[in-house]
């Protein structure tokens, strides 16, 4: 930590999400250190989501929910998503709340074990999120139906996709949720190993 002098660290907003300012110094590659740099953060919880496949139907199962982000940044306010959730302290480890947000979002349960994909920084440059990818297998027959807490005035609508359905989205840029094309695109990879891995029907 020699390489990162934090000068001074201030909350400067607390909502629903958090803002802190840095005042700070950092290592140059050149030798020596910067002069005094000014950053915000946006600090959020952690968080973990879980792309849904059912390897029998070879079939995905998103959800789709209001966004006000990308309405503000001038695409689809409803977007197509994997099933994610914040980790709050309290709430269990990140794989107990990947299938608790299964069951809340989607209506249905994960079979068996979660597959790690990729643990990644969705905006480095500002955030301070970390987020957990993982795979997990389903029946997609038994996906349908809105869902989501009340309490938290979610509408959350299951969308069950074939993989060829699914793939043809990304490809031609309906879906835009970073964690979901990265995710679709993993499966687009291991798809035959997952379907040989899991596939029940001869």
């Amino acid at each position: 930590m020699s390489d990162i002098d934090i000068i001074e660290r201030e909350i400067v907003y607390r909502g629903f999400f958090r803002i802190e300012r840095f005042r700070l110094r950092h290592r140059l590659y050149r030798g020596g250190m910067s002069g005094t740099i000014e950053r915000e953060v946006f600090e959020r919880d952690h968080a973990v989501g879980v792309l849904l496949y059912d390897p029998d139907d070879d079939a995905v199962v998103l959800v789709e929910q209001f966004r006000l982000p990308p309405h503000v940044a001038g695409l689809p306010a409803w977007q197509i998503e994997i099933v994610a959730g914040i980790v709050d302290a309290g709430d269990g480890s990140e794989l107990e709340v990947a299938r608790r947000e299964t069951q809340e979002e989607a209506g249905i349960a994960i079979i068996g074990d979660l597959v790690p994909v990729h643990r990644f920084m969705p905006s480095p440059g500002g955030s301070s999120e970390t987020f957990a990818l993982y795979c997990g297998r389903v029946e997609a027959r038994h996906a349908h139906g809105i869902h989501g807490l009340a309490h938290e005035h979610e509408e959350i609508k299951v969308v069950v996709l074939t993989y060829r359905e699914a793939m043809r989205r990304l490809s031609t840029g309906v879906i835009t949720s970073g964690p979901t094309v990265l995710a679709l695109e993993w499966l687009g990879r291991h798809r035959a190993s997952l379907r040989k891995r899991w596939r029940s029907k001869p």
